[in-house]
């Protein structure tokens, strides 16, 4: 039977209260949020820089939250298929992405993404910035960037170098690199900084830009070469270790960045008690020490403050993709 019309918009006016109300568990049904284990999403394979950074991070966060936060490694399209996983979740705070520099950079690298990364997230804070290493397998006879210079002109074939895949922050540190210098560089994408970096260890590519956190512990064994960081200055840990803007090419600087996202639409409330749980975990003396043994520098901050930061990347890295002509589709 047909409701008279008042009563019909009360009916649907009541259906929709309660459609909301499941929509938003989290605070509705949940005031003691979280009440069960938080998934972090990584787009990249276990090893890498972002994985380890999450990993630091998600131990030192369900310690803050009361709740274990588990970390789910999504690798493939340079991070894009970790990403369409959490744009596409329940906004309900239970899983998370870690929004990378990666993730600005495909914006303008592919003609279509499976997501947004503006609308499809909200941000929750920035956690770390690192720079890259320039680094070979000890077997190239090059122990300065202008002997790799020399090394890539006398070679009929020019150097590889591998990345975490392309448009990734370690891939444009090369086709930037390319750029400046005129050599014949070959690039050699992977799917993640470990399975690259295994190969560049076994000698089956030559060089890498690669993420300071996976390259130094084999810059430090002596398995693999530095040449330059990426960043303005030297770091302290790697004092002998010139950056490459010294090494010839001024202004080259490139910083790879971390931050912690929800699908959009995660209630506020949730978004708040996680970034003081972030910001609690990158104060954390442990936390902080770890991080500066990675050369990595932690950026606590606020949603606005990442939300922010993330437009700015955009507008920046849309402009060197077109410059270098990469594409990945």
């Amino acid at each position: 039977m047909k409701l008279p019309f008042s009563r019909r918009t009360i009916f649907l006016g009541i259906a929709a209260a309660l459609h909301a109300s499941l929509a938003t568990p989290a605070l509705a049904n949940e005031p003691n949020w979280p009440t069960k284990p938080v998934k972090l999403v990584v787009g990249y394979a276990a090893g890498g820089a972002t994985d380890v950074i999450a990993r630091l991070v998600a131990n030192r966060m369900g310690t803050e939250l009361g709740q274990t936060m588990v970390v789910d490694n999504r690798s493939g399209a340079n991070s894009n298929v970790g990403a369409e996983v959490v744009a596409r979740a329940p906004a309900d705070g239970y899983t998370l992405y870690v929004f990378t520099i990666a993730n600005t950079i495909n914006a303008s690298l592919y003609s279509k993404l499976g997501y947004d990364p503006v609308k499809d997230f909200e941000p929750i804070g920035m956690i770390a910035k690192i720079p890259n290493l320039m680094v070979v397998n000890p077997s190239l006879p090059a122990h300065s960037v202008q002997e790799y210079i020399k090394y890539a002109k006398e070679s009929k074939d020019g150097v590889t170098f591998a990345s975490s895949g392309s448009g990734s922050s370690i891939h444009l540190s090369g086709e930037m690199f390319k750029m400046k210098t005129g050599l014949n560089m070959l690039h050699i994408p992977y799917r993640g900084s470990a399975p690259a970096v295994s190969d560049l260890l076994g000698g089956q590519v030559q060089s890498m830009f690669d993420n300071s956190p996976s390259a130094m512990p084999h810059v430090k064994a002596g398995k693999l070469r530095a040449l330059a960081i990426t960043s303005k200055e030297r770091s302290p840990l790697l004092p002998d270790v010139p950056t490459v803007a010294e090494s010839g090419f001024p202004g080259f600087e490139v910083q790879s960045w971390f931050g912690l996202s929800a699908p959009a639409g995660t209630p506020p409330a949730v978004v708040k008690r996680l970034n003081t749980a972030l910001n609690a975990a990158l104060n954390a003396p442990d936390v902080k020490q770890r991080l500066v043994d990675l050369v990595a520098t932690a950026t606590p901050g606020t949603p606005d403050d990442m939300r922010k930061f993330v437009a700015s990347e955009l507008k920046n890295w849309n402009e060197v993709v077109k410059a270098s002509g990469a594409k990945a589709d």
